[in-house]
This record gives C-alpha cells, structure tokens and sequence, in this order.
C-alpha cells in the first residue's frame, strides 16, 4: 500500500510538473524548477550542450513570454477597435520567429522540435545564444549583449543598431538584472535539483 501510495504521489508531482500552466512564482528560479519537475534537467543539458548559462536562458525566457507556452505578441487594432494581425508569427516559450526556427531545426537535425515545447525551447535559447558568442564574440555570461543579438539578429548586432533603441536597451538591462538574480537563487538550490535528478533517474 506505501509502495502504491508514493507511485500516486509521484506521478501526481510529475503530472504536474509538465502541465502548460506557467510557473507560479516566475521571479524565483528555484521555486520555478520545484514546480516544474522536468525543466530543470532539460535546462541543465541545454546549458551543458551550448555552454551558456542556465541563468541568462532563463531570464530571456522570461522576458519573451513569462513561460506561457502559447504566448504569441499582441494584435494591432483597425479604427482602434477591431482587432488586427499581429506583428510578426513570433509563438510560444522563446517567442522564436517561424524563419529562425526552422533554421534551428535544420542545423541541429531536431525536426520534431516545438516552439510551445519547454525542452526545445530552451536548447532554442541556447543555440541562439551559441551562435551569437562566435558571430557577435560575446561572453557567454554577457547576458545583456546576448539579449540585444537576440532581439537584433546577429547581422543587427554587428551593425549596432540597438544604439539608437533606448527601450531596447532598458529591456537588455532588465533580463540581465534578471540573470543575476536567478544565478544567485541557482546557488541556494542547484545542488538539491542535481540530487532530486539524479534520483528520479531522468537523465
């Protein structure tokens, strides 16, 4: 019956972990990765796999779409009531344009990847974040450089034209400032995530 009742209880957690609802408390990356049970081994393969931080992957997603996996940006109005079309086909965790995606998917062979899944989301960011190191040369810890190629596009970065974008540049200093806080709060709780991996035998 003990045996039963935690096989209940730890599916129950599972099950719970990769619902679509978004994390409770998005401002803490360790209650974050304790709600959602399988988000943080896939943060830590992606980060391990692109060599970019879970921290400033992290913060960017939350920036681009508060882990809603569905998000898409907001439709323009007609006559300021209608609605309008949306701005651009940007949908789910990373907010990834269709273009970009299939780009991802081309050059890492992951075909079957999904713009409103978690796992591939993140190794998205990661890729992302890979590339602009090597074509923009920034540090991989350089979260507010990061975001910038990541909203610019790397030929965007390169020519500098976030320069003239003030509130683009208070967005950067955001999702950094947000980095740094989920580095810190990564600090507190890495080592219990590692041990509660490693036991569910997930990875």
């Amino acid at each position: 019956m003990r045996i039963i009742l935690f096989s209940s209880f730890l599916l129950a957690g599972l099950t719970a972990g990769c619902a679509t609802t978004p994390p409770s408390n998005v401002e803490d990356i360790c209650a974050i990765f304790r709600e959602k049970n399988n988000w943080y081994p896939k943060a830590r393969t992606a980060a391990d796999k692109w060599n970019t931080p879970i921290s400033g992957m992290m913060a960017i997603l939350h920036q681009e779409s508060h882990f809603v996996h569905d998000a898409r940006p907001p439709r323009t109005k007609l006559l300021w009531i209608f609605p309008g079309p949306r701005p651009s086909n940007a949908y789910g965790y990373s907010q990834a344009l269709k273009g970009t995606w299939r780009d991802y998917q081309r050059t890492t062979s992951n075909h079957g990847a999904d713009r409103n899944d978690f796992g591939d989301a993140i190794d998205f960011i990661g890729w992302y974040n890979s590339a602009s190191q090597r074509q923009c040369t920034i540090k991989p810890s350089d979260t507010y450089h990061l975001y910038l190629a990541y909203h610019e596009g790397w030929s965007g970065f390169n020519r500098r034209t976030y320069r003239n974008k003030a509130w683009l540049q208070s967005v950067a200093r955001k999702v950094s400032n947000q980095a740094q806080n989920y580095q810190r709060q990564l600090r507190r709780c890495e080592s219990a995530l590692k041990k509660r991996r490693k036991f569910l035998g997930l990875f």
